[in-house]
C-alpha cells in the first residue's frame, strides 16, 4: 500500500493522515496546558515532558502487512482505524507512580476526552517488565467540513520507566529482536530494579511535601504488583498526587 494505494486516492490518504496529526496536537496542547499551569499556578509540576509521534507512512504499511490487511487488497480506511489504534502517539513522562495516575485523571476527566481502553502496565508489568499506563482516548478534530473523532494512544510513565523503555527498545533493535536469554533476564531485573528506585523515590517524596505516607500494605502491592490495582492502591496514588490543599484528611 502507498500513500496513493489506499484504494480512495491520495488526497484521501492525506487527510486520513492529518486526521491523526491533529488529534495528536490535540492531547498535546491539553496536557501542555496542564503542563504551563502547574509551571507558573502551582509550587510542584508533576509533567515532565511531553512527546508526540505519528507513525509514518511505510511504519503504517508494515503494520496492516503483519495484521494481514495489505496482502491481497487495500485496506480501507475504517479498517485502518479499526485495526491500528496507535497511528497517533503521545507519551507522557512523570517524575512519580502517583503522578502518572493524576495525570492521566485530569486527562480524561476533560469533557471533550473520551475513554476508550485502558492497559495499566504499571499495576500488570509485561512479562519482560515493562511497566507503563497505556490509554486510548479519543478526541474530535474540528475541520471544515466538521468534527471528526480521532482515536489517540497515550503512554504515562516515571521517568525510570521511560529510561528502561528506551534501553529496551535500543537492545531490541540491535539484536533484531532475536535477545539473548541471559540479555532478556537481566534486563528484567533492571526493570524490578528502576520500580523499586520508583517507590523509593516516593517515599522521599513524600516526606519532602509533608505528605501523609502511604499505608503499608498499599506501599507493598506498589512495590510487588498485584493481580489488579485495588480502589485503596488507586485512591491512595491519586490524594497522594493532588496539591496538599485538596488531599483528603
Amino acid at each position: 500500500m502507498t500513500e496513493a494505494g489506499t484504494g480512495q486516492g491520495g488526497e484521501d490518504f492525506r487527510r486520513f493522515m492529518l486526521e491523526h496529526r491533529f488529534g495528536m496536537d490535540e492531547i498535546v496542547t491539553k496536557l501542555n496546558i496542564l503542563r504551563d499551569e502547574f509551571a507558573h499556578l502551582h509550587d510542584y509540576n508533576p509533567i515532565e515532558s511531553v512527546i508526540s509521534r505519528l507513525k509514518s507512512p511505510e511504519s503504517l504499511v508494515e503494520k496492516l502487512q503483519r495484521k494481514g490487511l495489505a496482502v491481497d487488497r487495500q485496506p480501507t480506511f475504517d479498517e485502518i482505524r479499526a485495526a491500528i489504534t496507535d497511528i497517533a502517539g503521545v507519551r507522557v513522562v512523570c517524575s512519580f507512580v502517583s503522578d502518572v495516575y493524576r495525570v492521566f485523571d485530569m486527562l480524561v476527566d476533560q469533557g471533550d476526552v473520551s475513554t476508550v481502553e485502558v492497559r495499566d502496565y504499571i499495576a500488570h508489568p509485561k512479562p519482560n517488565g515493562y511497566r507503563s499506563l497505556h490509554a486510548l482516548v479519543q478526541v474530535p478534530v474540528f475541520l471544515s467540513e466538521g468534527p471528526v473523532p480521532v482515536l489517540v494512544e497515550a503512554q504515562f510513565r516515571t521517568v525510570a520507566m521511560d529510561f528502561w523503555a528506551s534501553l529496551e527498545h535500543k537492545i531490541y533493535y540491535k539484536y533484531r529482536r532475536e535477545v539473548p536469554a541471559e540479555l532478556l533476564e537481566r534486563l528484567h531485573e533492571a526493570a524490578e530494579t528502576a520500580y523499586a528506585l520508583d517507590t523509593t523515590m516516593e517515599r522521599l517524596h513524600e516526606e519532602v511535601r509533608g505528605l501523609d505516607p502511604l499505608p503499608d500494605d498499599v506501599v507493598g502491592q506498589l512495590r510487588d504488583g498485584g493481580e489488579r490495582p485495588d480502589a485503596a492502591l488507586l485512591d491512595a496514588l491519586r490524594r497522594l498526587g493532588a496539591a496538599p490543599d485538596q488531599r483528603q484528611h
